[in-house]
Formats: C-alpha cells, structure tokens, sequence
C-alpha cells in the first residue's frame, strides 16, 4: 500500500478551542471535516478543548475528536501545539479571551455576535488590529455566509444581476421559548447574553444583509418585546436548546422578539424580525432583496436552493425560478458530491473553517473581520436605543470599514 510522505504534508495549524456545548459541537464538525474535503495550505489538527467541567469536556473531546483538554482556557491559549484559539464560549466572556489569545500570539476565531457591547467589540477590534502587525489574524463566525446559496447570491448581486436595489426583508423565526415554564438558560440573561433574540438571531441577519447587497445600514428605527417575563431558574445542565426547570422563577433580562426597519446607505430600505417566540418555526431564516432589474429570495429550510427573477424578461414568461445551488461551479461546491445532493446546515462550518485556514496560509486578512463584527454590534445598540426611545430613528455609529 502506497504511503503518503510526511515530508509532502502540509504544516500543521494547531486549532484550541474553548467551548464544548451546541456550538463547539458545529464547529468541532468544521476542523474534523474540512481537510477531508478541500486541498488546504494547513493541516487543522484538533489539539485541545477547554471547559470548566473535567468529565463533560473530556466526553466531548471524545466524542468531537480532539486530542487534549484543558479546564481553563487560559493553559489553552499557551500551548505550544495551538496556533488558532476558536472561541465558542458565551459573549460575555468573548472579549476576555480573544484579546488574551491575540495577545499570546495566536490566531483567533470567535463566535457571533462578536461581544455583548460596543464598549467589548471595540476593544477586541483594537487588539486584532495591533496583532495584525505581527501576523495574527481574527474572524468573526457568521457562518450563514457560508451557504453555498447564498454565497452565490451574493455574487448575483455583485455582478449586477438586481440592478438598483430598492427593498431588503430578512426574518429569522424560532420557536424554542413558546414554553413559558422553558427554564431561565444563559441565554435569557443579559449579564451573559447582552441581548436575546436581537443578538442571538438578528446579529446574523444583520450582518446577511449587508453582506449580500455590499452597503451598511447607516440608521434603524426598532420596537423589542419580552413577552414572558419571569421563567423557572435551571434545573441542572443545559444542552443547546434543551434544559430542564425548577419551581422558583426569576426574571427574564433579554428580548423575545426584535422587529425594525434600516436604511441602507444607498437609500434602499430594509425590514428585519427576529423571534425566538414564532410557534412552529425552528429554524426559519428567510430573505428577499428586490432591485430594479430583478429579484432574490432564499429560504434555510431550503438550503440549496435560490429564487431568482429576472424583471428584464418578458412579461409572459417571467417570474421567479429556482435554481439548485448545487454545481460545481457554484461557491464551495467543487469540494463535494455530484450535483444534485445536497448540503446541510453544517457544511457551513467546514466553509468557514476553510476560508480562515486559507487566509491565515496566505496572509490575507480573513472576512468577516472583528471589525465587522463591531459594525454588527452598532447596529444592534443602535435598535436597543431606538426601542428605548418608542422607536425613534436611530443612526448607526459608522466603522471605517468596507463591507467584505
């Protein structure tokens, strides 16, 4: 049997990461696929995870594939075997940790939204720009950038295809909180989440947005709900979106449900809903953006799939087509199986994965950036102050940055 000379191997990139629950879980999926898929400059090598519980974080290094665990993450961004610290921990301890691993010397990839405050996000923007000048890089994980679909829509947009745009409306519906006694999780405290359905939810359709059409939102007008008000305090572990309650209730710091409209620099208006209270709706993230040539409209439960309508076509024939984002030629597609069979939600993290790896490989600065990130984050306190003020338009902290 013919062996594969280590001499020829790519180098190795050591990847730590700290975080084990449902989103360490999705990303430990990206590093253990990802060199199986694509051609890579670097070799991921799973080196260690860190949590604060011994036993839990050793099933899931066992389970996830990672060689070593550590139950502070401070041993983990020192290890001479990690040259990338991926952060999936909640956004209040983002800051902490990315500036300490940028800080040590390593590469870094941190979980949306980048923090839980402007005052954070700023600071981690500031330490990933002084590491830039010695060779560190960072990213932030909108991972929904990654769907080969949307991927492509981007490039429709880019290439003209819309023409002027006018109109952009994302939601983003779950149903997971419907249950008034679903037990007080980290989730549903601002202290550890800064913000419910508008931070969990919204941040990714905000950045979507802009990411799609290529422009910021410079002003938001916004109403935020918390319709339960007090839920039962958690009863034992917590796993994703599943945890169990006791008897005595506490109060609910974060939102159910964000609406608000946006204007986007060009003039175009956007329209955004974010709900974790939408009963039968699991993972419902949807889209159109209409221009004057055409239009686009996507649907995550239909994840291969894009509509498009061209407005140029003659009346009788015209309207919106699916197209099956499924060939080779399409985004992050030439990696994967004969057109036709489909992709899943967690591909994107595998597409995420390799994009950074590439970036870090060639020295380019990887998207999106912690500063992009921050221009998330600005938009997001530009809603929670126009809710304060009954939805009095807000404009957006500008960040001098393009939208990449």
């Amino acid at each position: 049997m013919e062996q594969r000379d280590s001499r020829t191997a790519p180098p190795a990139l050591g990847v730590g990461m700290v975080g084990y629950a449902f989103m360490g879980a999705a990303h430990s999926q990206g590093w253990r696929t990802v060199g199986h898929v694509f051609d890579l400059p670097l070799r991921p090598v799973m080196a260690a995870i860190a949590g604060r519980d011994a036993h839990a974080v050793r099933a899931a290094a066992d389970k996830h594939g990672w060689a070593a665990t550590e139950t502070d993450w401070r041993a983990l961004i020192v290890r001479d075997d990690v040259q990338l610290v991926d952060i999936c921990t909640p956004g209040d301890s983002h800051a902490e940790i990315a500036i300490a691993a940028l800080e040590a010397g390593k590469h870094v990839l941190c979980e949306k939204p980048l923090a839980n405050t402007v005052a954070e996000a700023e600071a981690m923007t500031a330490a990933a720009e002084a590491a830039r000048s010695r060779g560190q890089l960072a990213m932030v994980g909108f991972n929904y950038r990654r769907v080969p679909a949307l991927a492509f829509a981007r490039r429709l947009i880019a290439d003209g295809r819309l023409g002027t745009l006018r109109h952009v409306r994302v939601s983003y519906l779950q149903d997971w909180l419907v249950d008034p006694d679903f037990p007080l999780t980290w989730r549903l405290q601002r202290e550890h989440a800064g913000s419910g359905a508008l931070g969990d939810l919204g941040a990714h359709i905000v950045d979507l947005a802009q990411y799609l059409v290529g422009e910021l939102l410079v002003g938001v007008s916004a109403q935020l709900e918390t319709f339960v008000k007090e839920r039962p305090r958690l009863d034992g572990p917590s796993s994703g979106l599943s945890a169990s309650g006791g008897t005595h209730r506490a109060p609910v710091t974060v939102d159910d449900a964000a609406v608000f409209t946006g204007r986007l620099a060009s003039g175009a208006l956007a329209m955004f809903e974010a709900s974790r209270m939408a009963s039968g709706r699991k993972n419902a993230l949807r889209l159109e953006i209409n221009g004057e040539s055409g239009s686009l409209a996507f649907d995550l439960e239909r994840l291969n799939e894009l509509s498009f309508h061209d407005h140029r076509e003659p009346a009788a024939t015209a309207g919106f087509r699916r197209i099956v984002v499924t060939e080779a030629e399409h985004p992050y597609l030439e990696g994967w199986w004969p057109p036709g069979h489909a992709l899943g939600y967690e591909h994107t993290f595998a597409h995420q994965a390799r994009d950074l790896v590439e970036a870090i490989a060639s020295g380019t600065d990887p998207m999106p950036s912690f500063a992009d990130g921050l221009q998330v984050q600005r938009v997001l306190a530009a809603v929670e102050e126009s809710a304060q003020k009954n939805a009095v338009f807000t404009p957006v902290q500008a960040v001098e940055a393009e939208v990449r």
